[in-house]
């Protein structure tokens, strides 16, 4: 049996869309009828989910989406009910017909006897190795109302740590942008009219107003192709980050960067902590555990640095060690990660280093912000003051002659 999105007509001729539970298109088009409408389309919600990954404009869930529905899980679980039930509940109460009829489809699956982990498998794009396998640890242990607690936890706090850094990087992108607006529309309508006045008069006019008079003139000649150029290259960048390679060596150049390095490292060593002291204190082995962790870093070279070093574990190393060797990791994190080995308390110490790394990429952010906007200002105010020093130069040299 299986969930099956449909739209249909009633008998006013109205569309109507929804969900229902059957064993193939043809029983849910019978179903359909016998309720008086006309099926227009029947399609089975996974191989819709499929078929839309692989268009150009797919859309992922949500991560506040996908933490609401993760605490709602832990919620309903911890308080005694079936999955079956605890899905039922989760598909009514969401206002997205997506994700109700993504909770339909799992539903089903989970009513034919496949496990909650089995039944998420079918939209792997929504739920991660790192869902599946939390889950999957929590239902053979008996304690599946647990780790959704500690999942729902990290859903939460890693999307509200994105929109931390979302939130501190709007206000100095909508001031970058202002800022070139302005001066564009200073040296593209205002500038060659106030201008226009000294270069009727013949007279000689100073090397900071004929630098002002030639950069007008090139925005009014080239501004529009200027503007295209750099559109196209945005649109260029974007199609080349689409291949592997290309990608790659972005990575590599944000870890050498001065400013990007701190923050880079602070934030793919935070996702590797945090996920893998959720999968170790699931049950989840500790190779399992850092190979599904590999996996929630977006940066390659970090990515492909943890498989190296879950490589070097399973021939032997220590854990802090074989990140260690890698070069990438604080040695904060490194350390914390050495003592919870000897300790036996690793998903302590890997949960302490998440929050450590977490904090320091927020100070660093707040510190980089509170750095760039005065320094943007003075920069804005250094062209402004240009300009009326470039405009007020030809006045005085007049004045002066009139004297």
């Amino acid at each position: 049996m299986g969930a099956f999105e449909y739209t249909a007509l009633d008998e006013k001729g109205r569309e109507r869309k929804g969900v229902l539970e059957g064993d193939a298109s043809r029983q849910i088009r019978q179903q359909l009828r016998e309720q008086g409408l006309t099926p227009l389309s029947v399609e089975e919600v996974h191989q819709r989910e499929a078929r839309a990954k692989k268009t150009l404009f797919f859309r992922r869930i949500s991560s506040t989406d996908l933490a609401l529905i993760t605490r709602q899980w832990a919620t309903l679980v911890r308080s005694g009910l079936p999955i079956d039930e605890v899905l039922t509940i989760v598909s009514k109460q969401t206002e997205k017909p997506r994700l109700k009829s993504m909770m339909a489809a799992v539903r089903s699956r989970v009513m034919e006897g496949h496990p909650l982990a089995v039944a998420l498998a079918d939209f792997p794009q929504v739920f991660s190795d790192l869902f599946r396998s939390t889950i999957s640890a929590g239902e053979q242990s008996g304690h599946l109302e647990v780790v959704l607690e500690r999942l729902a936890d990290y859903t939460e706090g890693r999307q509200q740590l994105s929109q931390k850094i979302m939130l501190a990087l709007i206000y100095p992108a909508l001031l970058t942008l202002v800022a070139i607006l302005v001066v564009a529309f200073l040296m593209a309508v205002v500038v060659p009219k106030v201008i226009g006045v000294f270069e009727n008069t013949g007279a000689e006019l100073p090397w900071a107003t004929l630098a002002l008079i030639g950069f007008s003139d090139f925005l009014q000649q080239y501004g529009f192709l200027l503007l295209v150029s750099v559109v196209a290259a945005v649109g260029l960048f974007l199609y080349m980050y689409r291949f592997e390679n290309f990608r790659r060596s972005v990575h590599r150049l944000l870890l050498t960067l001065p400013i990007s390095r701190r923050l880079v490292r602070g934030v793919e060593t935070s996702r590797f902590a945090r996920t893998f002291s959720i999968l170790v204190s699931s049950g989840v082995p500790a190779l399992e555990g850092m190979r599904i962790s590999a996996q929630v870093m977006t940066n390659m070279p970090m990515r492909e640095a943890v498989d190296e070093a879950a490589k070097r574990v399973r021939e032997g190393s220590g854990i802090h060690l074989a990140l260690e060797a890698c070069g990438y990791f604080p040695p904060m994190t490194v350390n914390l990660i050495a003592s919870g080995e000897a300790s036996g308390n690793l998903e302590e110490m890997l949960d302490r280093a998440a929050s450590g790394q977490e904090r320091e990429v927020e100070t660093l952010i707040a510190g980089a912000m509170g750095l760039f906007e005065p320094l943007l200002i003075v920069a804005m105010g250094g062209i402004v003051l240009f300009i009326v020093i470039a405009i007020l130069l030809p006045i005085f040299d007049m004045n002066q002659l009139v004297q």
